[in-house]
């Protein structure tokens, strides 16, 4: 147990890493999600939702790495059950965050089963294309 307190700078700095990973890709895909659905709001205020994005993503990771660090400072009783809550919050946090933003955007659960009807009307050359510009 020699090596500890270099191990527990290393699971710490890959808990703050993994928590700036996951939190940041469902801040941005929930950020992109508004940019569709509420755009006129989320143009208005771009600035303030990205910088409030942000800081909730660097926060939450930085708790989660600091969190995991102080979990690991006994080394007879390790896993400690601090570092095991903070990780499994740590995991599921992005997933309740998605399945929330999807539910809200009416997409269903976590993983989609089926297209949308409309989608599935139209061909695949005019998927792309506004509907004011479609081929009648």
């Amino acid at each position: 147990m020699g090596h500890l307190p270099a191990f527990r700078v290393v699971v710490a700095a890959c808990a703050l890493l993994s928590g700036l990973v996951l939190n940041g890709l469902t801040a941005w895909w929930v950020l992109r999600l508004a940019s569709r659905n509420a755009n006129p709001m989320y143009r208005e205020y771009r600035l303030w939702a990205i910088g409030i994005a942000t800081l909730i993503v660097i926060l939450t990771a930085a708790g989660g790495g600091y969190l995991t660090y102080l979990g690991m400072r006994d080394p007879s009783h390790l896993p400690d059950s601090l570092s095991m809550i903070v990780a499994s919050f740590m995991l599921l946090l992005p997933l309740a965050v998605t399945f929330a933003g999807r539910r809200m955007a009416g997409l269903g659960g976590i993983i989609p089963v089926d297209e949308p009807v409309e989608r599935r009307q139209r061909g695949p050359r005019e998927r792309g294309r506004m509907p004011s510009r479609q081929r009648q």
